[in-house]
């Protein structure tokens, strides 16, 4: 089913004028950031942050919905991509930056030094399922087992009727059209999360390991999640992986992947659920780093999840800045913010994470 969006997200996504001075008086003022009961706190002042476009659609839902609270002060999101967020966040030009991966252990250092003697960390707002959208005239229900995905995109099966797909679609009637693959052509968190998915459960087919960067040899490039939806959308015999809302914006079709406990999933937010259900966290103190199992042997889970953050600084963050961040994620964290990404192709964050992710931003400096 498609999903249902506002009109206005998409105008948001760069640049809304935000209510941020005055909120409804009939609540009790809450603490700096959000309030036990996940009211967010409203500041004057701007703000630039950039980063991820998986997030997008969150983060213009949330810009949206502060600005019904709050008025007077500015905020821009940039959907650049993941990686130019986090550099932009060590260039001192973004206050913070979405990434759908971690820091990497060289990047840590140099975002830390923007914290002025605190540290930079990782604060989860946005799940994000990652769908494997195709375009095969005659196929409507395709299933793909990770080897098979992990030949695909390494280039090693070149058309659809393939036996690798054919054992994993014993049913279908598939052309024999060439497949043409499609991934991201700038640095993101999307294909990092891809990728590593493709390492970590196919590893024999999959020798490139993971990263930002597409690193496997042939298919399209194409910029942001929006350009992988319109190259997929726009050629028959291709496929790409984007994040999940794109996909069902674009109306494409999407592959039932397998899992760990040898299923092929359905790409839903439930299923999707299952597997962060199983995740961990790594990072120390507020630093709320997760581990993904891609693997997972949940029934019914979908394997392939990313988790989308905003790295800010913990402590250190400018004095004009701090109230304005606190406020805004703190609406994100708040049970009222992740509610609001049910409609938008997102699985909201499990409540013992949100907790943890609200308190972060409580102790933000």
């Amino acid at each position: 089913m498609k999903l249902q969006r506002h009109g206005t997200i998409a105008c948001l996504a760069l640049t809304a004028v935000l209510g941020l001075s005055a909120c409804g008086s009939d609540n009790e003022e809450p603490a700096a950031g959000a309030s036990a009961s996940g009211s967010a706190d409203c500041a004057t002042g701007t703000l630039n942050a950039q980063g991820s476009s998986a997030q997008k659609n969150a983060m213009a839902e949330w810009i949206k919905a502060y600005q019904q609270k709050c008025s007077g002060s500015t905020i821009n999101y940039e959907p650049s991509g993941s990686g130019a967020g986090i550099q932009a966040f060590i260039a001192g030009t973004a206050d913070f930056a979405g990434s759908d991966s971690a820091l990497k252990p060289e990047e840590q250092p140099q975002a830390d030094a923007k914290c002025g003697g605190g540290k930079a960390i990782h604060l989860p707002m946005v799940i994000g399922p990652v769908a494997v959208a195709y375009n095969v005239g005659g196929v409507d229900d395709l299933q793909l087992k990770p080897a098979t995905l992990a030949k695909i995109f390494a280039g090693k099966v070149t058309k659809w009727d393939d036996p690798a797909i054919k054992a994993d679609n014993p049913d279908a009637k598939l052309p024999s059209t060439t497949i043409q693959t499609v991934h991201r052509s700038d640095e993101s968190g999307t294909t990092d999360n891809f990728t590593k998915f493709l390492a970590k459960t196919a590893g024999a087919d999959w020798t490139f390991d993971n990263a930002k960067a597409w690193k496997a040899p042939g298919g399209t490039g194409a910029k942001g999640s929006d350009g992988v939806a319109s190259s997929v959308r726009g050629a028959d015999g291709s496929i790409g992986y984007l994040e999940w809302s794109f996909a069902e914006n674009a109306g494409l079709k999407m592959a039932k992947i397998g899992n760990g406990a040898g299923e092929f999933a359905e790409l839903t937010a439930e299923n999707a659920g299952k597997t962060i259900a199983g995740a961990t966290i790594e990072g120390q103190g507020d630093d709320l780093k997760m581990t993904v199992d891609y693997n997972t042997t949940q029934a019914g889970a979908y394997p392939i999840v990313l988790v989308t953050y905003e790295i800010v600084c913990g402590k250190g963050l400018a004095a004009d800045k701090l109230p304005l961040v606190k406020g805004l994620l703190g609406h994100a964290a708040s049970a009222e913010g992740q509610k609001e990404l049910t409609e938008l192709g997102y699985a909201p964050l499990p409540e013992s994470v949100r907790t943890k992710v609200a308190a972060a931003v409580g102790n933000l400096s």
